[in-house]
């Protein structure tokens, strides 16, 4: 695969998207309004605060934006002040949200201000930039989205190479018709509750770069 090529989605479609995700985010956080207020109550008297997640992420081109998530782990600490680690302090409500995809939720709140979209690569840490290869670094031609072709071909459960992989291949496959199975097959993936964690990992592994 030649990695100095760009592809870069068509100005029509790319408009049409984001006209989408807009509406479709104030619908659903409309929606969606009585389980975000009923999960914000179970996370605050169960996990404390604050009840939101919040952490900086590399969105489109590579900019840094805040992601919002509803949080998921305590602040358990051990006997030496540390904290505990992730697998530890993620609880069975933790363990449910995820599940769940619920966790997932106030970032319709980032679709609605164009940090991200409902459908594309996974945002993730501004640490991980500089590790990218030329060609996995085409993952940020697009908006990062809630869900992805990763996703739904294995989540967490997948290796990172595999995972930046198909995080590209989105980059040059997407349409509208991709983006409509992709929200399709998210839902089957959701009931299912598969890929949620990477063996050995409360989640998944950090990204180290090509070893």
């Amino acid at each position: 695969m030649d990695t100095t090529r760009i592809s870069i989605p068509r100005q029509p479609y790319r408009a049409i998207k984001r006209l989408l995700d807009a509406v479709a985010a104030a619908l659903l956080l409309v929606l969606v309004a009585p389980v975000l207020m009923l999960v914000a109550i179970l996370v605050r008297f169960k996990l404390g605060t604050p009840v939101l997640f919040r952490q900086q992420r590399a969105g489109l081109h590579g900019r840094r934006f805040v992601m919002v998530k509803f949080r998921t782990m305590s602040d358990a600490r051990g006997p030496d002040g540390e904290l505990l680690p992730d697998a530890e302090r993620l609880g069975r409500l933790g363990r449910l949200l995820r599940a769940t995809s619920l966790d997932e939720l106030p970032e319709l709140w980032n679709v609605l201000r164009g940090d991200m979209s409902l459908v594309g690569p996974r945002p993730l840490l501004m640490d991980y930039l500089p590790l990218y290869t030329a060609e996995q670094a085409r993952r940020h031609h697009v908006r990062p989205g809630i869900t992805g072709l990763a996703q739904v071909n294995g989540r967490n459960a997948i290796t990172w190479p595999n995972k930046l992989r198909l995080d590209v291949e989105y980059v040059d496959r997407c349409s509208m018709a991709l983006d409509a199975k992709i929200l399709l097959l998210t839902l089957v993936s959701v009931i299912r509750a598969s890929g949620i964690t990477q063996p050995g990992h409360a989640s998944a592994e950090r990204f180290r770069g090509e070893q």
